[in-house]
């Protein structure tokens, strides 16, 4: 099917809305079972039909797992221009020096509530395929401080276009609930993203309206996006909820609601009636109870006692073991701390009573660190993206050396504070790398080392001012012993 012209914005409209209808559901599914409302498999209807006013479905939270310990890791410090290995004449090597950060597209960042904002992005792309961050001018249309957002893959869809591998066109539908005392129909919201234009529509009875648009020329859509597990044939991206994952979830929750039947049924000592059948047991109301409410009242009821015995004997049985139970879950979080990544005592498995040393703790986080790296490079170019779109807009046209930018994040491993202050001051001490580099690398923000050079400078001023107070207060000598000239250390004269 042909794309439509940029000139037919509603033809766009409800083309992206069309191929966004289809993927939601899928996107929907993922978002619950990453939340943990998703229903329980493996469970027979039966038995969940009868249990289901007793036993609430047990969810363990191995999706939320296999998302939160990787997004913990990924935290932006700002944005900066790195260097060719050319001197540039313009840039004075003291400033060059002193800009771990770009200034401006930090306010950017922090007026924007960027640092909140991109960590729910994160999440969205690691459980839902991807997130977007969009770009626009603000309500007051000034142009000195763009308006950037943090998009859900739920509100929103982005074409790619197979040549650039960039977006083609975009659309966020949103909808937005009104007083329900006065009955009003919620109202349903549209912006269309194109390569020159930004449209905005709402709903009414005859279908899409514009209601506004924004003849921005750009070039290119207002939007980039931010994709997690993406490939040449799929650059729509992959979820980290992977099949493999799900299933041993999925079968890990069944086990769990097992053991919670189980322990109604065992785990309290089950007694038995002989000589007394299932129609023998009823409700307050006299309505007879089903085989399996009588089992959930821990009775067995058995008709007929041995034979030579009272017609009506109790009996009461040993209660038995949920070990079964536990050996299967393990099992089961071991397999899957291997699949996404993580040791096993964050999922709550451990391997004996003794904690395992801080250092094996951290060995075992090097697939973690170095998944997180590459999260961090992939995410990396979306907001970059961003931030070039962001200079477009404040300049008006494009900065030639925004190609070359490069997203500051935080240290991926998190070593301790202790460990990463002696590294850097080690480095620092033995001239290998500038105290600004060993600030960059204990996670200070650029903002933060801007503050700490200024202080810097104050320090050492004071401290020059200092000497020269206390060599004014000393008094100087008019002659200084030894000093050429001084009669006392010319060399003897030859005879």
């Amino acid at each position: 099917m042909a794309l439509p012209d940029d000139s037919d914005v509603l033809a766009w409209v409800e083309y992206l809305a069309r191929v966004h209808d289809a993927d939601r559901p899928q996107l929907q599914l993922r978002n619950d079972l990453y939340e943990g409302t998703a229903p329980l498999h493996y469970l027979h209807p039966d038995v969940l039909r009868e249990v289901e006013d007793r036993i609430q479905t047990v969810a363990l939270g191995w999706p939320s797992l296999a998302v939160d310990p990787l997004e913990e890791r990924l935290d932006i410090l700002g944005f900066r221009y790195p260097e060719d290995g050319k001197p540039d004449p313009d840039v004075d090597p003291e400033d060059l020096a002193s800009a771990s950060g770009d200034e401006n597209l930090q306010r950017v960042w922090q007026e924007n509530d960027l640092d909140e904002e991109s960590q729910m992005g994160h999440i969205d792309a690691f459980v839902m395929r991807r997130a977007y961050a969009t770009v626009g001018v603000q309500d007051d249309g000034g142009t000195d401080m763009p308006l950037v957002t943090v998009e859900s893959p739920l509100e929103m869809f982005a074409l790619i276009d197979p040549r650039t591998r960039q977006v083609r066109a975009a659309l966020r539908r949103w909808t937005e609930e009104y007083d329900l005392l006065k009955a009003t129909a919620p109202m349903q919201y549209a912006t269309l993203y194109l390569p020159n234009s930004t449209t905005w529509f709402d709903r009414g009875p005859q279908g899409w309206r514009e209601t506004g648009r924004d003849e921005h020329m750009v070039g290119q859509p207002l939007v980039a996006a931010l994709t997690n597990r993406g490939r040449l044939a799929d650059r729509y991206g992959k979820s980290e909820l992977t099949p493999a994952l799900l299933s041993l979830s999925h079968a890990a929750n069944k086990v769990a609601t097992d053991m919670m039947v189980a322990a109604e049924f065992h785990a309290i000592p089950l007694r038995a009636i002989f000589g007394a059948g299932p129609d023998d047991f009823q409700d307050q109301n006299g309505t007879p109870l089903s085989p399996t409410q009588v089992l959930m009242s821990r009775i067995l009821a058995v008709p007929n006692g041995p034979a030579g015995e009272d017609p009506v004997r109790a009996h009461e049985f040993t209660s038995s073991s949920l070990t079964n139970f536990h050996d299967t879950i393990a099992q089961l979080g071991r397999l899957a701390s291997g699949l996404v990544g993580v040791d096993p005592s964050v999922m709550g498995f451990t391997a004996g009573d003794n904690p395992a040393s801080a250092d094996a703790l951290r060995a075992r986080e090097v697939r973690l660190i170095k998944r997180a790296e590459r999260k961090q490079r992939a995410f990396g170019g979306g907001w970059e993206r961003a931030m070039q779109l962001v200079r477009r807009i404040q300049e008006g046209d494009w900065d030639p050396q925004a190609r070359r930018l490069e997203t500051i994040w935080r240290d991926a491993a998190t070593p301790t504070r202790a460990q990463a202050a002696d590294a850097a001051a080690k480095l620092v001490a033995a001239s290998l790398i500038p105290i600004q580099q060993g600030r960059e690398d204990l996670g200070y923000t650029p903002s933060q080392q801007r503050r700490m050079d200024a202080w810097d400078q104050v320090n050492a001023s004071r401290s020059d001012l200092g000497m020269l107070t206390q060599a004014a207060g000393r008094g100087l000598p008019e002659e200084i012993p030894g000093a050429p000239g001084d009669p006392g250390t010319e060399p003897p004269a030859a005879e």
